[in-house]
């Protein structure tokens, strides 16, 4: 996994682009070496032909024929002009002298360079000697051939060929070996920094990047992201320690002022006016009251707090439990409320932290679904993974709302004159991510369906 992330990483690629420029000024300077080697060695074997040619040729306009025929004849026997090579042919191509038997099929100028393999019977052509040979057409008809035996300068720049094909294919190799290696050094250490802020997301603030103890780059931008964590937690338990603080704070005198108004309201009143405001007040202050229980047990569920009350239960029982408590309201709108689904749905959780989430869900759909309607519960085990859906048939939710729904106090337009304070979806959300599970909503064509989901239990 980590080697398929560094092969496809923009470092890789940056890498390989670097592999390429530099690959091809190498290639470039090593061809330039091969070219001037190359060409060095032969212009050395040229030159020594060149001078030899230039001798003959004097020898001919000198001394004709048999001139050339009389120098020829002196070098062959000359051991110091052993690897040379002479022959002097008539018009009609018949050999006069020289060490060569036949002139060359492919030496076909009157005048000029040329390369041919000597005429030595070999099973393997490439085994006969290279020669290189510049002829000469004298104004008689006679032609010369001198030439060199390259086997050993053509060999030589074989070799270098080689060796420089060899080195550039190496140095591909070892750079980009060293790249594989460097880029998935980068990237396993990104990949830390982004499996540690996955676990943030999943888990909290309390997670930190692991450092290594080298004292690097790395390790300097995982030291800083730590201390970012550290100032973040920091504040986030401020603002809870203030909500907190808040909550309790209010609802000390809240309360005691809702005992206060009630005792007023259960005793003797002068008039019906008095005791319809006291009434209206305890209603207010209930409302109050049941914001910051919300609040608080909002808090709790994102902090993990009720984890120790886990266990495995059967959300069929609990769906049962809540249609049955929910059955009353539902009739009194003209509501039809059912429950469907498998028999049994397993899930591994608080038994109340999922009434309260399945009894909002119905009370939501119930309140915003359509008088006279219908709203169904389904239990269901769907590839393996428990889920709960409760859908209606009234007029929904538009799409581009769905994710603002879950947000705390936030009602659509339609919502702010029906009963309620926004906190309800925030609090189904809040139990599904303590239960490793999530909130699915869906559009039920007419209506709207919210499905909960929950991880399946182990053990």
């Amino acid at each position: 996994m980590l080697l398929t992330k560094a092969l496809t990483s923009s470092t890789f690629k940056l890498a390989l682009i670097a592999i390429g420029t530099f690959g091809m000024i190498v290639s470039a300077i090593f061809s330039y070496v091969y070219l001037s080697t190359s060409s060095y060695v032969r212009s050395r074997s040229d030159r020594a032909i060149v001078t030899e040619y230039l001798g003959l040729r004097d020898a001919y306009e000198q001394s004709g024929r048999d001139g050339v025929a009389a120098l020829i004849q002196q070098r062959v026997a000359d051991k110091g002009f052993s690897d040379t090579v002479y022959l002097l042919v008539d018009p009609s191509l018949a050999p006069l002298r020289g060490n060569l038997k036949t002139w060359p099929s492919t030496a076909t100028a009157a005048r000029g360079w040329t390369e041919f393999r000597g005429s030595e019977p070999s099973p393997d052509p490439t085994s006969r000697p290279l020669l290189r040979a510049m002829l000469e057409t004298f104004p008689g008809g006679d032609r010369l051939l001198v030439g060199r035996d390259i086997s050993d300068l053509d060999r030589f720049t074989d070799r270098i060929k080689i060796a420089v094909i060899l080195g550039v294919a190496l140095i591909f190799v070892l750079a980009g070996v060293a790249s594989i290696l460097v880029t998935r050094r980068t990237v396993g250490r990104i990949e830390a920094i982004n499996v540690t802020s996955r676990a943030i997301m999943l888990s909290g603030l309390d997670k930190r990047i692991p450092l290594r103890g080298t004292d690097d780059e790395w390790d300097r931008v995982a030291e800083n992201l730590n201390l970012m964590l550290d100032r973040i937690e920091t504040l986030m338990g401020e603002v809870k320690q203030v909500s907190d603080n808040v909550a309790h704070d209010l609802r000390t005198p809240l309360t005691r002022m809702r005992g206060r108004l009630e005792k007023a309201y259960h005793g003797p009143r002068i008039g019906e006016d008095d005791q319809s405001l006291i009434g209206d007040t305890i209603a207010d202050l209930d409302a109050v009251l049941r914001i910051f229980s919300s609040l608080t047990r909002i808090a709790q569920i994102e902090a993990q707090a009720r984890k120790g009350a886990f266990r495995i239960v059967n959300l069929v029982e609990i769906a049962g439990e809540v249609v049955e408590l929910y059955d009353a309201a539902a009739e009194q709108d003209g509501t039809r409320l059912t429950i469907v689904g498998d028999r049994e749905v397993l899930v591994s959780g608080d038994r109340d932290l999922i009434f309260d989430a399945i009894a909002n869900l119905v009370d939501n759909a119930i309140k915003h679904g359509r008088t006279g309607g219908q709203v169904v519960v389904a239990n269901e085990n769907i590839d393996g993974q428990p889920a709960i859906s409760v859908s209606d048939d009234g007029p929904g939710i538009p799409a581009d709302q769905y994710e603002h729904v879950f947000k705390r106090f936030y009602r659509l337009e339609q919502s702010r004159y029906t009963p309620g304070n926004g906190l309800g979806l925030s609090l189904v959300a809040a139990v599904a991510r303590l239960h490793g599970g999530r909130i699915e909503m869906l559009d039920n064509a007419p209506g709207l369906k919210l499905r909960l989901w929950f991880a399946a239990p182990t053990g």
